[in-house]
């Protein structure tokens, strides 16, 4: 076998090779669920403000990172119909690098609010909300796994890229609306 076979351009990847990316996000997800249930019932669990800024309280700092999370989000479709001609206006040159680093602030933007909810309050399900919420937080980390994993295969069908970052873009506003968006609507705006 010479190099050049070797670095042959393959087809796609079989469909079966879905699940691949599937489980092992599925398998980030639990693991967070457990990590974040073993801390919810360690002494002191939820102490209070843990970062806060310039807010109120440690809760509106992770509401508006999460808002402001979603609200980069939402332009990751678009991006992403522009990078694959979808929008019937020529590519611009800085979409990619633009789609790529707004979904790495989304991340970043998600992180702290992971911090607070894992490791100081923990997996909790006193309401059918929290239990939602819970379940959806754990969920958001699993389905960026998967799409990254997806987006890095780089053989899947295009469709299969598109429903993951769907996946991921629907967990992401579940787990606000939860969350963020009941705070705002339940105590206010304020900082």
């Amino acid at each position: 076998m010479t190099i050049e076979s070797s670095a042959a351009p393959r087809g796609p990847t079989p469909l079966r090779y879905l699940f691949v990316p599937i489980l092992l996000g599925a398998l980030v997800a639990l693991i967070i669920g457990v990590v974040a249930r073993h801390e919810a019932t360690a002494p002191g669990a939820y102490p209070g403000s843990y970062i806060r800024l310039f807010f109120s309280d440690s809760l509106y700092f992770k509401a508006w990172c999460a808002t402001a999370a979603f609200v980069l989000a939402l332009l990751q479709p678009l991006s992403a119909a522009s990078m694959f001609g979808r929008l019937g206006l020529p590519r611009p040159r800085w979409i990619v690098g633009f789609h790529r680093w707004n979904g790495r602030v989304v991340l970043l933007l998600t992180l702290p609010v992971a911090y607070h909810c894992i490791f100081r309050i923990g997996f909790q399900h006193t309401t059918d909300r929290v239990l939602a919420h819970a379940l959806l937080g754990c969920a958001l980390y699993g389905a960026f796994v998967a799409k990254i994993m997806i987006v890095r295969w780089r053989h899947f069908a295009t469709w299969a890229l598109a429903t993951a970052g769907g996946v991921l873009l629907a967990v992401l506003a579940a787990t606000w609306y939860t969350s963020a968006l009941y705070l705002f609507r339940t105590a206010g705006f304020h900082r």
